[in-house]
């Protein structure tokens, strides 16, 4: 380790966005990193058979496409390339019947019947404002911290079951709704999985749904890249296990989460900060799956064809039992599984004539129920001939997935529990501040959270420069 103006600890998304605000600014930046290689859980390895590409971790980045700073970024010249699919979802029902999030909001509209106008009306607005509601992200200041987080917390507060009970009668419409909201990994009745549910809709309608050509780590790659051409450093294989350890630096900006933070620095940090980090709650743990296929996923829904992402879970009302199921201890036999089919669009993840598939449902934090069969079925269910086309397969449990990668405690891919309380208070009211002076936290475990869009780390580093380096 050499010494810098500032140091980012973790190589995520998050961490790397801090790296690059503040070498943007001028600031001496190195970067260090546990693992052999960086990217946190947007890295990719032939976790099956040779020749085979999967993500680890993240696999479909709308909000990295729309990120407010990735897009100021010139990646494609650092070897980032983004692929859509023709349409960025699709959610299989019985029957052989399926519907597709559209890019065009009235092309989704017209699959879901009487509901198609207040769909269109309820979208078209959002859309509307969705440029707004990233300026908000972009451009907070410290000053607006609380008013900001304050907003971004209550315009997500609404439960998903009351906005599609409230709006929705068809069941295309409200699986295709309950869908997004399983991304939460909360249940459908608990605040803030309504707003999520627009908000991932929203940007597919936006911008879609794409993923990086080559694997996610391709996005950190060039991350990484430009991070460099903008004169910062990465080590890798450097594992912080006391703050203490570190160079002396003006800011040390910490790309992990609470549980992480107390680990390395709780004989600094006063009782009361200490006592709300301690009580920080981590969510449900993603059971991760990967196959190595012999040919494309047999849909009975031709329709599943065209999109990247296929969620698989069956009407409103299997969803939303199954995550409460999951929630409270018991994962059902028939969850909900989020599906990513890279390969059909982007010919580098396999070799000819073969393809992946990439998968998760939630189970209880640090589970180690096997999910594998369930999952499969569920699969099956609408994709008859699936297991036949399986030449190999990956399973990474949660106490697995926080081996690769340890801010996935317990597998929470989220960096903590996203209901409406820590949204407001996310890990503290200090948001990405602490009580060490030149210390800040920039992880999902601070606003505006899970994801791969790399804001956690932008403001913590903008707030970073204007506290420490007067930029």
């Amino acid at each position: 380790m050499s010494t810098s103006d500032a140091i980012v600890v973790g190589s995520g998304p998050n961490g790397l966005a801090a790296a690059i605000t503040l070498a943007q600014a001028g600031v001496s930046v190195q970067v260090l990193e546990a693992e052999a290689t960086i990217g946190g859980a947007a890295r990719s390895l032939e976790l099956t058979l040779p020749g085979f590409v999967h993500d680890v971790g993240s696999a479909i980045h709308p909000l990295a496409y729309d990120s407010p700073f990735f897009r100021t970024l010139p990646l494609g010249d650092h070897g980032l390339q983004w692929v859509h699919s023709p349409a960025p979802l699709a959610h299989p029902l019985d029957g052989g019947d399926a519907v597709t999030l559209e890019v065009d909001v009235g092309e989704t509209a017209a699959q879901l019947g009487e509901d198609a106008g207040r769909y269109t009306r309820i979208f078209t607005g959002a859309a509307n404002t969705w440029a707004d509601l990233l300026k908000s992200l972009s451009t907070a200041t410290l000053a607006r911290h609380a008013p900001t987080v304050a907003s971004l917390s209550l315009a997500c507060a609404g439960s998903a079951t009351g906005f599609v009970r409230w709006n929705f009668r068809t069941a295309r419409a409200r699986a295709l709704i309950a869908g997004m909201a399983a991304h939460s990994t909360l249940p459908l009745s608990k605040f803030t999985t309504g707003g999520i549910a627009i908000a991932l809709a929203t940007a597919g309608h936006v911008g879609g749904w794409p993923f990086a050509r080559g694997g996610a780590q391709k996005l950190s790659n060039a991350l990484a890249s430009y991070l460099r051409s903008q004169g910062g450093t990465i080590t890798t294989g450097v594992r912080v296990r006391d703050l203490r350890e570190l160079p002396p630096a003006r800011a040390v900006l910490l790309d992990i989460t609470p549980r992480q933070f107390l680990q390395i620095a709780g004989d600094q940090l006063p009782h009361p900060y200490t006592k709300f980090l301690k009580h920080f709650r981590y969510g449900m743990g993603a059971y991760k799956l990967d196959w190595a296929l012999s040919e494309p996923v047999p849909w009975t829904s031709p329709a599943l064809g065209r999109a990247a992402t296929i969620h698989v879970g069956g009407t409103m009302e299997e969803i939303s039992a199954h995550e409460l199921s999951a929630w409270n201890g018991k994962p059902g036999a028939r969850p909900f599984a989020i599906v990513a089919q890279h390969s059909l669009f982007d010919p580098t993840r396999s070799p000819d004539g073969k393809h992946t598939l990439w998968a998760y449902c939630h189970v209880p934090n640090g589970a180690e129920i096997d999910m594998t069969s369930a999952v499969e079925a569920q699969i099956e269910r609408f994709a008859p001939g699936f297991r036949d086309t399986i030449l190999a397969r990956s399973v990474l449990p949660p106490r697995r997935l926080e081996s690769l990668n340890a801010n996935l405690i317990g597998g929470d891919i989220m960096g903590g529990v996203q209901d409406l309380y820590q949204m407001l208070i996310r890990p503290t009211m200090r948001y990405w501040t602490t009580p060490l002076d030149g210390v800040y936290l920039c992880s999902a475990s601070t606003p505006p959270g899970g994801g791969v869009h790399g804001m956690c780390g932008h403001i913590a580093a903008k707030i970073a420069l204007r506290q420490k380096f007067r930029a």
